[in-house]
């Protein structure tokens, strides 16, 4: 549970906000696939995910020391 309630910045706080905004404005105007849409929403940030998951979109990291070999050019006239 600690781990949800850390990290929390301007725009994690933001896209819950507006998560909530549009579960209400669903609930308002009967629109409950939009309601469902905003719980979608309103979940992504309190989880701290987003559309990759946490660090999905990051490469990875080359753990090996493998010293690639001097490429040799041939110049053409």
């Amino acid at each position: 549970m600690e781990r949800y309630l850390k990290n929390w910045n301007f725009i994690r706080i933001l896209r819950l906000a507006l998560g909530i905004f549009i579960i209400v404005e669903g609930i308002t105007t009967q629109e409950w696939l939009f309601a469902l849409a905003g719980l979608a929403f309103a979940i992504l940030p309190l989880l701290n995910i987003g559309c990759c998951g946490t660090l999905g979109c990051s490469a990875p990291v080359s753990k090996g020391t493998k010293k690639t070999e001097d490429i040799i050019y041939e110049e053409v006239r």
